[in-house]
């Protein structure tokens, strides 16, 4: 489908009630049916809420729990985006992103950077994810990032050299750093970071935040869909909960790649080549000073 409408579910989920969450799930799967929806975003961690803490392992879900059924339904009318935690076969906890389309769970991401600093301590929690594979969808290529993924320029970088035409990034950002107009500043940074990567790699990128109040932090919102141009297609209130949707027409990358042909000139061997040249560095210089190397 070269042209598809893409639905932003901007909502306050639960703190570890599943039920209570995958009801407010439910509700809004069934007004973006109404809404003729193809593609339908959840905030990261959606189903359990974010500061878990000790909380992962009695809210976290294998992908073959009965409870994902709901989602593996309603994705025989619409693709769906939802954030969890996963439990994997080996007993880890992962913050996943789970995509279901056509009755099936078709993708998952885990998350690759798990913040440790200021208010969060994912890490201690979470297991880190160790691959990001852009996959196929009837949408079109697309990739998935979590919140943090996307404050490392490599995620985006190589979602788009995989051939990601549309990067979708969940997200459970709370505001910091208040400024005199009353605004979040990594509000502000986020939106710079969205437009640079969408011009940058001549993609659409769609960032779902979340909203609402947990363990005295501000989920700020401000979902929004960025066209590969860099203009903003979509934005979301900040503080509210809200269900927005907006036309994506995929034709959109191929003008700008034209116009623009950036990837076409990114040269892989040369960044490979450095690359290589700074791993060594880098290990020479631990073995000088006696370090482990990672």
């Amino acid at each position: 489908m070269e042209q598809f409408t893409l639905g932003i579910a901007q909502i306050a989920p639960a703190l570890g009630n599943l039920d209570t969450n995958l009801a407010l799930h439910d509700k809004i799967l069934r007004e973006a049916e109404g809404q003729g929806v193809d593609l339908l975003l959840f905030p990261e961690l959606s189903l359990t809420g974010y500061f878990l803490k000790d909380l992962v392992p009695s809210v976290a879900l294998t992908a073959r729990d009965p409870r994902l059924d709901l989602f593996k339904q309603a994705s025989r009318k619409m693709a769906i985006v939802v954030g969890l935690v996963e439990e994997s076969s080996d007993r880890r906890f992962f913050n996943a992103a789970a995509h279901f389309e056509d009755g099936k769970l078709r993708h998952l991401h885990r998350k690759l950077y798990l913040p440790t600093y200021g208010l969060f301590d994912e890490h201690r929690y979470f297991a880190q994810g160790e691959s990001l594979r852009a996959f196929d969808t009837r949408l079109g290529r697309m990739a998935l990032t979590i919140c943090e993924d996307l404050w490392h320029p490599a995620t985006a970088y190589l979602a788009a050299l995989d051939g990601a035409q549309i990067i979708l990034c969940i997200s459970a950002s709370p505001g910091r750093g208040l400024r005199p107009d009353g605004t979040f500043a990594n509000a502000a940074a986020w939106e710079h970071l969205n437009r640079a990567y969408a011009q940058l790699f001549t993609c659409f990128l769609c960032y779902c935040n979340r909203v609402g109040y947990e363990d005295g932090a501000c989920f700020w919102g401000g979902s929004e869909v960025i066209a590969p141009t860099g203009d903003v297609l979509l934005k979301g209130p900040q503080l509210e909960e809200a269900f927005l949707h907006v036309g994506i027409d995929r034709r959109e990358v191929r003008r700008e790649r034209i116009a623009n042909p950036l990837l076409r000139d990114e040269r892989l061997d040369f960044t490979l080549r450095e690359l290589k040249r700074i791993t060594r560095d880098l290990e020479r210089v631990r073995r000088v000073r006696g370090e482990e190397t990672p």
